[in-house]
């Protein structure tokens, strides 16, 4: 989180000041979330993330609960039906942990298949060897795989490749990080808690002509037909997850807007990147035509060195620099409100401890 957002809540916790300063005598959390104050902050959000992202007016903008975890068994629930009486078909294209998940949880629903999947989530397959069905309900991916540092820096054209399946995608740990190509996509979702605010808030953006697909059996609360219909209120929304992320909207507007904040995560992660192919120590097994941006897991070529780097980093004033249970080794993790000084630092503790290590 950007540490001027954070001072701005903490300044507005007990007294959140409307749009014209005049104070409101309670902080987020004490509102009502059908009252007249958090219907300003909720407007506002709505408004600066679609201006933002220059999401398209056909789309909805939803604020839920449950995280991107959640979406795995919400997207085939809203995408999947109306007819309950067979089981409609999904495609899933598999790049890492998080879609595996995906395609797992979804089986719960619907008929998965995987269209594609990464050897040794590495790299992106070529589009060319995707086994798309026809006639499947949506085609899902992860744009940026969290724990395997493996990003989609462009969007698959899915009509390109003969496929009129809606995308969707999995975007929790690199929304608002770069522009989306929306005319490629259907549905997005992502967690908050990366790059947009606290956790327990997700944002799911929904093309129009999708929110009649529900399958009977979806929950009122997990309906994007519903939560379009009344504004993302069916039961009471994590107001103050949105009041963040609605202050974290308006500190990106004040960078530059997307296209700035983009430049500087290029930037960012060129330099750690640069950094680590230089290292005789250090190592990056992603292929670079889809490195993430926003996460860089690294790994020493002697791994016994982990510990005493991440002591070392944790000196340093870097924390959180220890990679996923699931893959070990290292991690950073280059969120927007992370600054090039943070990465520079950790660059050069790379340098010094590569150097007294050798």
């Amino acid at each position: 989180m950007p540490a001027e957002v954070l001072e701005q809540a903490a300044a507005e916790m007990l007294d959140w000041p409307d749009a014209s300063g005049r104070s409101s005598g309670m902080g987020v959390m004490e509102m009502s979330h059908r009252g007249r104050a958090f219907g300003e902050i909720l407007a506002r959000a709505q408004t600066d993330f679609r201006s933002l992202m220059a999401v398209p007016e056909n789309f909805h903008i939803l604020f839920m609960q449950g995280g991107g975890a959640a979406q795995n068994a919400i997207v085939p629930l809203n995408l999947c039906g109306p007819s309950a009486d067979t089981q409609a078909k999904a495609d899933f294209v598999v790049t890492g942990g998080w879609s595996a998940k995906s395609l797992l949880e979804a089986g719960k629903y619907c008929q998965p298949h995987e269209a594609a999947r990464s050897a040794a989530f590495r790299d992106i397959p070529d589009l060319a060897t995707w086994r798309l069905h026809h006639g499947a309900a949506y085609v899902h991916l992860c744009s940026n795989e969290t724990v395997h540092g493996v990003e989609f820096h462009t969007l698959p054209d899915l009509a390109a490749l003969g496929c009129d399946a809606p995308l969707v995608i999995d975007c929790s740990s690199h929304i608002a990080s770069r522009p989306l190509d929306w005319s490629r996509v259907g549905l997005a979702y992502a967690g908050a808690q990366k790059n947009l605010g606290p956790a327990g808030l997700t944002l799911v953006v929904v093309r129009e002509d999708l929110l009649e697909r529900a399958l009977p059996a979806c929950p009122s609360v997990f309906c994007y037909r519903e939560l379009a219909r009344h504004d993302s209120m069916v039961n009471t929304p994590p107001t103050f997850g949105i009041y963040m992320a609605g202050l974290v909207f308006q500190w990106l507007l004040r960078q530059g807007g997307i296209a700035a904040m983009e430049q500087r995560n290029i930037a960012k992660a060129q330099a750690l990147y640069a950094a680590i192919d230089a290292s005789d120590l250090f190592y990056n097994p992603v292929d670079p035509a889809c490195r993430s941006r926003m996460n860089v897991p690294f790994f020493l070529r002697v791994p016994e060195r982990t510990d005493a780097f991440l002591v070392s980093a944790e000196a340093a004033g870097l924390l959180q620099l220890k990679g996923h249970k699931s893959l070990g080794g290292l991690r950073a993790s280059l969120y927007n409100a992370m600054p090039m000084e943070g990465v520079q630092t950790l660059i050069s503790l790379m340098r010094e401890f590569e150097r007294t290590q050798a």
